[in-house]
């Protein structure tokens, strides 16, 4: 198998890089330190017409899953939170385009596709984390529709989203008895908390939800499934790799900048055999992490079998993010005292890479898929 980056990919990684330099990293710290919703980034990525690049055509996308990690990577390497504005964008769009009715996709799908709605996504409850199917928010089929009650946490842009598309207990549900809910933001009974306050990707808001007895009308049952949706997850999981791959290089290019601009002992820091090894072992993870999350990528532009697709999907992931945090611990010892201090991003860097070890499935639920591919067993995520 071949992943290597053809023309019309090169042209998106030489257009974001140098969007992400110009545009992008002159805001990343401010993003950080305020914690608040970068809206001026958003629209900049709406303009690039980048929300739909893993998409098919009709949609205004590039149907390519590399493609769209090469621009998560460029961005990410300069503005985590920049790079994550597209993540939670591709998530529910996702989710429609591989379970939703047809007439749930004309609805929606257009608007999220321009960027004129915004949607998230909601399964992670207080009790149940990466575990899915023990999730106790249920729902009851009434006439004309639904009602929806429960909690939830740690949904990603719900305060700024339009939708939410919620996971519920649900006795006509195909894994477990789980389906999935257009919520609508204005629902009565639909109540977003008060947002975390995060140690990464500070600039993207994860808040609870509380459903108490929301109604949900039949057309908001999403159609297709919870499977086939899981399944679309799974696809995009290489996605998440590539942040990891985005933070690590950006963090060896802080490092660089840093150890080649101060001196000690008479001569430059990066003369030290010691920081060049450790600058050298960062280079290498980080490229081994990059080839691996193409490959993966490479593999769902292929349309590879799930089974086949699942355990490089996981490995790329797991491996990118753990990389992410080695490098950025590292990167962080180069700066010395400097390091810890606000002043500088590299600390951003660090809080952002341990973000990535735990979210969208942990690295321990990582190696579980990866250990089933290997023993012939079903994951259950």
């Amino acid at each position: 198998m071949t992943y290597e980056l053809q023309e019309d990919q090169r042209q998106v990684q030489d257009l974001i890089r140098r969007v992400a330099r110009e545009r992008v990293a002159p805001r990343a710290q401010e993003i950080d330190r305020t914690a608040e919703y970068p809206h001026d980034m958003f629209a900049l990525l709406k303009d690039l017409g980048l929300f739909t690049l893993p998409f098919p055509e009709v949609y205004g996308g590039a149907n390519s899953m590399l493609s769209a990690c090469v621009a998560i990577e460029e961005l990410g390497r300069v503005c985590y939170n920049t790079a994550y504005l597209l993540l939670v964008q591709w998530v529910p769009f996702g989710a429609i385009l591989a379970g939703g009715t047809e007439a749930q996709k004309q609805r929606l799908l257009p608007g999220l596709a321009a960027g004129e709605i915004r949607g998230a996504f909601s399964t992670t409850e207080a009790q149940s984390g990466s575990d899915v199917g023990s999730i106790r928010c249920r729902a009851v089929k009434v006439e004309g529709g639904y009602r929806i009650n429960g909690a939830k946490i740690w949904c990603t842009n719900s305060d700024i989203a339009d939708f939410v598309l919620v996971a519920a207990k649900y006795n006509d549900g195909d894994k477990d008895g789980i389906s999935l809910f257009i919520i609508e933001k204005n629902a009565e009974g639909f109540t977003v908390g008060k947002k975390e306050d995060k140690i990464g990707a500070r600039g993207v808001p994860s808040c609870p939800l509380f459903l108490d007895n929301v109604f949900v009308p039949d057309e908001n049952l999403l159609g297709g499934g919870f499977r086939a949706v899981m399944e679309a997850f799974n696809a995009s999981r290489p996605l998440i790799g590539a942040r990891g791959v985005g933070l690590a290089q950006g963090a060896i290019d802080h490092a660089i900048e840093f150890i080649t601009n101060r001196n000690a002992f008479g001569q430059s820091i990066s003369e030290f055999q010691g920081i060049r090894w450790m600058l050298a072992d960062m280079a290498i993870q980080t490229e081994a992490a990059r080839n691996l999350v193409y490959r993966a990528a490479s593999m769902v532009d292929a349309c590879e079998p799930a089974a086949a697709l699942a355990p490089v999907a996981a490995m790329a992931k797991c491996f990118a993010t753990d990389t992410a945090m080695r490098v950025a611990t590292d990167a962080v010892q180069m700066f010395g005292a400097a390091g810890v201090s606000s002043e500088y991003p590299i600390n951003r860097y660090f809080r952002d890479a341990k973000v990535l070890q735990i979210i969208e499935g942990t690295n321990q639920i990582q190696r579980n898929i990866v250990a089933n591919g290997l023993l012939g067993r079903p994951s259950r995520r």
